[in-house]
């Protein structure tokens, strides 16, 4: 009998502390992309792109100019010339590939220096409303598939990082067809 009573008593202190979880969500890839920083961020991001980009086709012009002289003058080289000559090429061509891979990964990483203090600061924002809003758990819709029913706290987050939305046009009702 006592355990039974034992057993109760767990059971209710498991209820009742499952009763007070306040389960919240939000999409943080919303968040991130309403925040000023992010589209200050991106227009930076897009400028370097673009800046090695035109360094990328600069030197990928150098290559196809230089391939197009060596075979123009190949027929009036001599063989220790044409060697020499296409070294260099092959040296200049391996150039370009080694650029084009090393401008992919610089911009991967500028990218991710940009956005981790983006991303720092709405996860700051996420906690600090879950804090301030009494949240147990906050989730974030695009990684869960099922679960319990929850809040959505991005108007809450919006907030706490000073944003406001524009305001959306009222939508007309639809005009029935005129009678005959």
């Amino acid at each position: 009998m006592k355990k039974l009573i034992v057993a109760g008593v767990m059971a209710l202190g498991f209820l009742s502390a499952s009763a007070q979880t306040k389960i919240g969500y939000v999409n943080t890839d919303e968040v991130i992309a309403a925040m000023p920083e992010t589209q200050k961020a991106n227009k930076e991001l897009q400028e370097y792109q673009e800046s090695l980009a035109k360094q990328y086709d600069d030197l990928e012009k150098e290559a196809n100019d230089k391939s197009a002289q060596f075979i123009k003058d190949s027929a009036t080289l001599n063989a220790s010339m044409k060697e020499i000559k296409r070294d260099e090429l092959i040296k200049l061509i391996q150039r370009v590939q080694g650029f084009n891979n090393e401008a992919q990964e610089k911009a991967k990483q500028a990218a991710q220096q940009k956005f981790a203090p983006i991303q720092q600061k709405a996860m700051d924002a996420i906690k600090s409303v879950a804090k301030k809003s009494g949240y147990s758990y906050v989730l974030d819709i695009n990684s869960v598939l099922v679960g319990p029913p929850g809040d959505d706290i991005l108007p809450l987050v919006k907030k706490e990082l000073g944003i406001v939305d524009a305001p959306k046009a009222p939508v007309k009702p639809a005009t029935p067809p005129a009678k005959q």
